[in-house]
């Protein structure tokens, strides 16, 4: 399955992949299609977070979606998706909402990498504050909503983010926090048009947030900078 791979990085480095553990917290837009880049890539450890069920209005843009699994859980759906493609991969599922008061259910796990693909701001804030204080990798997708092109998207600390909201509050919970490490984050230099009502979307932006989040952590993990 992986011969490609292995002749485009070496055996030694792929069993590098094969032996970390990645958490993908959301699995939505942009962290289901981190979860598709990390498991072709060989990752076989895989910690999946979140508490949704698959609703129709997600459809035009998140992967593990169609129409004869509207209404299930979308870890139970990325659980089969996972083992559709490779069966070998050890996949724990959290089917929660995590907020301030549950997330230290997540920092019991042993894990090597944080995809943080969630869309709660405070969430991420305590993700990013915890995987500094303990030495985990962590990468960040900031906002994709209202979002087209994609070639605005990049790898980048956060401190060098603009025209992105989130990032923006972010920023200042650093500041106020006295946390002054690179923080690295997907996000979009494109600016924000107005809209009343949900955040329009479509899937090219959050799709490429994922992969770039997946890539992120490939790279990194043979020894390969991309930032």
């Amino acid at each position: 399955m992986f011969d490609r791979i292995i002749k485009l990085i070496g055996e030694e480095k792929f069993q590098l992949i094969k032996s970390k553990t990645v958490m993908v917290i959301g699995l939505g837009g942009v962290g289901g299609y981190a979860v598709e880049g990390l498991v072709r890539s060989g990752v076989s450890n895989i910690i999946i977070v979140d508490y949704d069920k698959i609703d129709i209005s997600n459809l035009n843009r998140q992967i593990i979606t169609n129409n004869s699994n509207i209404g299930l859980f979308k870890t139970d759906v990325m659980e089969k998706h996972i083992k559709s493609i490779n069966d070998n991969v050890n996949v724990i599922k959290v089917n929660k909402k995590i907020d301030l008061n549950n997330i230290n259910e997540l920092f019991k796990y042993n894990v090597d990498y944080i995809i943080d693909a969630c869309d709660t701001i405070v969430v991420k804030e305590e993700l990013i504050k915890y995987s500094v204080e303990n030495n985990i990798k962590i990468i960040s997708s900031m906002g994709t909503g209202n979002k087209f092109n994609v070639s605005m998207l990049k790898i980048m600390d956060i401190r060098d983010t603009s025209y992105d909201p989130i990032a923006k509050r972010i920023r200042k919970y650093l500041r106020d926090n006295n946390i002054n490490q690179y923080i690295p984050v997907v996000s979009s230099i494109e600016k924000n048009g107005r809209f009343d009502g949900d955040i329009p979307s479509m899937m090219f932006v959050p799709a490429s947030s994922g992969l770039l989040c997946a890539s992120f952590v490939i790279n990194d993990i043979i020894g390969k900078k991309i930032y």
